[in-house]
């Protein structure tokens, strides 16, 4: 079985991994994730990153357009507008997306979208540091531990590993007041000159920017470690405190730990980052109703 058909199956089982947990340690989320509606994801479709895919495995709908729709489009500042990579919209366009995290909205990007998108409406936060990474897997940290869009994803004694699609686009801060890193790689800084991997930062009135390095949807794992060459079973029972029943998941017996934890991972964060978004669109609205 080739990476890319290893990889699908770690997102056929994560999808069905993080439901089993978020039933147990977080009910009222998951129930938050299960009322999205369609209209309140937009996503920008990307000839080299498809985030769609991740969200039709959890069954979060969404809507989909092509790039050069942006400009056209009404966005509403209880929206999450994703971009996936490469992100090449036209001025116009790039100017819609300003007024929409201005006015609150929250838009999440990935890889190349970092030049194409956030240094040319953003110039004063982020920028590329024009030294694109190889094919490669770096080992990260979780910084901001606190953070509500990380929730679940790494246990305390992980050793997590971030694929690096061919030619990534490291993350330069320029306001290192305003842009918290998320996640970061030493490993990534020594090889390509900047340590950030996931980054946010907010803007205008209750907007949220969050980008990441490489790639959502993730074609291959590396496996460095016994443990990350151990069984996903092992993975969830040990890690994540499921019975051996529960670990009794379709597709779980034909990857490994470090397959099924970067599949998990990105699964995860997205749920984070939608459950985030949707209790504070809600709050934002009570408020305003409330005043």
């Amino acid at each position: 079985m080739g990476s890319y058909d290893k990889m699908k199956k770690a997102y056929q089982a994560s999808s069905k991994i993080m439901e089993k947990r978020m039933e147990k340690e977080r009910p009222m989320d998951l129930e938050v994730l299960k009322q999205v509606e369609e209209s309140s994801i937009i996503i920008v479709a990307g000839s080299y990153d498809k985030i769609e895919l991740v969200l039709d495995l959890i069954k979060v709908p969404y809507i989909l357009i092509q790039p050069n729709d942006v400009n056209q489009i009404n966005l509403r500042p209880d929206q999450i507008l994703i971009i996936n990579c490469p992100g090449n919209i036209d001025d116009k366009g790039l100017q819609k997306i300003e007024q929409f995290v201005k006015k609150g909205g929250f838009l999440f990007t990935t890889d190349w979208a970092l030049l194409n998108v956030l240094e040319k409406i953003f110039p004063e936060y982020v920028k590329y540091n024009q030294r694109p990474t190889g094919d490669d897997c770096v080992s990260v940290e979780v910084v901001d531990k606190s953070n509500k869009f990380l929730e679940g994803l790494f246990q305390a004694d992980a050793d997590p590993i971030w694929w690096l699609e061919s030619l990534s686009y490291p993350i330069m801060i320029i306001n290192k007041e305003k842009v918290k890193v998320l996640i970061a790689s030493r490993e990534m800084e020594k090889k390509y000159g900047e340590a950030p991997i996931v980054i946010t930062f907010s803007y205008g009135d209750g907007g949220t920017i969050l980008h990441m390095t490489s790639h959502y949807y993730l074609q291959r794992a590396e496996l460095r470690t016994s443990r990350h060459k151990s069984s996903a079973a092992k993975y969830v029972m040990d890690e994540m405190g499921f019975t051996e029943e529960e670990a009794q998941i379709e597709d779980i017996k034909d990857i490994s730990l470090g397959e099924a934890e970067s599949a998990y991972s990105t699964t995860q964060f997205i749920s984070n980052v939608i459950i985030e978004q949707q209790k504070n669109a809600k709050k934002r609205k009570k408020e305003k109703k409330d005043k």
